[in-house]
């Protein structure tokens, strides 16, 4: 699996945007991708140090489509934590 084929996309919510502050970055990632391999991924990616990095499954919610029960796509979410003074430059005008 390639460096760019692990991370789908960041996650910009509110939560992240506060995590971002205490050096945290949180990532769309590859339903199979482990730790290890996201660590790597960013590091060569962003060229930064990563310190340690928590992944976890968010699964599905309930929704209605046209008046029957459905459910969104369940997916998995890594948060990066970053060396002390690493900041990830795309994320400086966010």
């Amino acid at each position: 699996m390639n460096y760019e084929d692990i991370l789908i996309e960041p996650v910009l919510s509110e939560k992240a945007t506060l995590l971002r502050e205490e050096g945290k970055y949180v990532f769309k990632v590859h339903p199979d991708a482990n730790k290890i391999q996201i660590k790597e991924a960013v590091a060569k990616l962003f060229d930064v140090k990563v310190k340690s990095c928590t992944v976890m499954n968010v699964y599905g919610k309930m929704r209605r489509v046209r008046g029957r029960p459905g459910r969104t796509s369940s997916w998995k979410k890594a948060i990066v934590r970053l060396e002390a003074g690493e900041t990830i430059k795309v994320f400086e005008g966010v």
